[in-house]
């Protein structure tokens, strides 16, 4: 193998390392929601920096599939959650 194509590859896994490190360790909550919005039920778990984004991105996520439309999803987000379940990562 020629040691241009050598030094490619190992700048390009040394990126990727660096870009799977960063992500990680930006993640520091995780949260699972439990939600119902007209009498159907939705659970789903998000990660971010702060306990207060990850519950509300958990809580977007966990309407999609119980909602049709954008205001049906705006009035779920509202919704308080049935449960939800925060821990540091």
């Amino acid at each position: 193998m020629k040691r241009s194509t050598m030094v490619t590859v190992a700048a390009l896994a040394a990126l990727g390392a660096f870009l799977l490190y960063s992500t990680l360790t930006s993640q520091k909550y995780a949260c699972t929601v439990t939600v119902t919005y007209q009498g159907r039920s939705g659970t789903a778990t998000a990660s971010a920096a702060s306990e207060h984004d990850a519950t509300q991105q958990a809580q977007t996520t966990a309407c999609g599939p119980i909602t049709s439309g954008m205001n049906e999803s705006i009035a779920c987000s509202n919704t308080p959650p049935d449960k939800t379940e925060c821990k540091t990562l």
